[in-house]
């Protein structure tokens, strides 16, 4: 090939965007565009059999127990197999779980037990596909541009979350939520069938040797050999039990009784999406020279939503906490994912990671079995979330 040519051929195409981050990228926003939209539908199913804020905290808690139960197991599984058939094999029980819980939603009267089963198969699925995936995107780019791919992945899969919000809390209104697990499980699909196409023969072979346990141990020891790994670690083990309770239980409580609907809600989670857009745009243009000091000082405002949903605010003014919110956790994510890449070692680091952040997610589902008692829980949430 001429060399100019050459030379234009990489100015058209970044050298981070290859084949594998533009599947990765596009399967994302795939499904984002779903699952933004199926997390308001899956309360609102609840909500409207009859259902109250402890059923809500219910079936929230039945996908993260078997999540947090799997997790080490699907980075010992992502570590010994392809990650793209362990990416995919996760979609498929997904698209088949959330196709299930469409059509009992569909036909009427489904049964709490049933959709917490239901939810409960989903959280499996993504306890396999959370560490084959997160290896899969930190080994898909290189060099001093990392930090602006990660930006960039962030960004188009925010950009469709803030789409898949919008849509999904409009659609759950007008259609009811079955439509809404039904696209999602739809986008499940979709984007299985793109991961299928990623190439895994740059990975290389594990070294035969060493089991489970094994596996475990030198896991256990990187994390605990660096302190700014599990200190940050510890603290968001509260911070997603208290942001997740207010996203999948709180949320769609006080809009039901105080906002009008799963429409206002939806609003909400859209601006959130904007603020993570904005957040991951900053990025791109703004490497921090101290990557985990900015990330972690952006942990502060995450305790603006429990603290608006307690008063509550009306909706424009929770449009703008949320989406305040969405740009501090953007920054936080793409300086997370920069100052962790390089990013192959072994694959059990990432689940000890996320095996902590989701252990204090198990909590969430909690929150909503009692609430008559919640104005004062989510009060108590912004102020611990301010002394992590």
């Amino acid at each position: 090939m001429d060399p100019a040519a050459d030379s234009r051929a990489r100015l058209r195409r970044p050298s981070w965007a290859g084949r594998n981050y533009t599947l990765l990228t596009a399967a994302a926003v795939v499904t984002n565009l779903g699952s933004q939209g199926a997390l308001i539908a899956a309360a609102f199913a609840v909500l409207d059999e009859g259902g109250d804020g402890g059923d809500v905290g219910l079936v929230a808690a039945a996908r993260t127990f078997p999540l947090v139960l799997f997790l080490l197991i699907g980075g010992a599984v992502a570590d010994r197999l392809p990650r793209h058939r362990v990416m995919v094999a996760a979609n498929t029980l997904n698209c088949l779980s959330q196709a299930a819980f469409a059509a009992l939603v569909i036909a009427g009267e489904p049964r709490l037990w049933q959709m917490m089963l239901l939810t409960a198969l989903g959280g499996t699925g993504h306890a396999f596909f959370s560490p084959a995936a997160e290896g899969m995107l930190l080994s898909s780019v290189s060099g001093r541009q990392a930090g602006r791919a990660f930006a960039l992945f962030r960004l188009a899969m925010h950009g469709a979350g803030l789409g898949g919000a919008a849509l999904g809390g409009a659609m759950v209104a007008v259609v009811g939520p079955g439509w809404v697990l039904a696209v999602d499980a739809l986008a499940f699909a979709v984007a299985g069938a793109l991961r299928a196409f990623l190439d895994v023969s740059h990975i290389p072979s594990r070294a035969p040797g060493g089991g489970m346990l094994t596996d475990l141990r030198d896991g256990w020891r990187e994390v605990i050999g660096r302190p700014w790994l599990w200190s940050i670690v510890a603290q968001f083990s509260v911070v997603v039990a208290v942001v997740g309770a207010a996203e999948a239980v709180y949320g769609p409580l006080v809009a039901r009784d105080s906002l009008g609907g799963p429409g206002p809600w939806g609003l909400a989670l859209a601006a959130f999406g904007a603020g993570t857009v904005g957040g991951a745009l900053l990025m791109m243009r703004w490497k921090p020279r101290r990557l985990l000091l900015a990330g972690t000082l952006c942990v502060f405002p995450l305790a603006l939503p429990s603290a608006a949903l307690a008063v509550p605010f009306p909706v424009g003014p929770l449009c703008a906490v949320m989406f305040v919110t969405g740009t501090a956790i953007e920054v936080f994510g793409v300086s997370w994912m920069t100052a962790q890449h390089p990013g192959e070692r072994n694959l059990f680091v990432w689940p000890m990671t996320w095996y902590s952040e989701r252990t204090g997610e198990t909590w969430k589902g909690r929150a909503g079995l009692d609430w008559p008692a919640c104005r004062p829980k989510r009060l108590r949430a912004s102020c611990l979330l301010t002394t992590r």
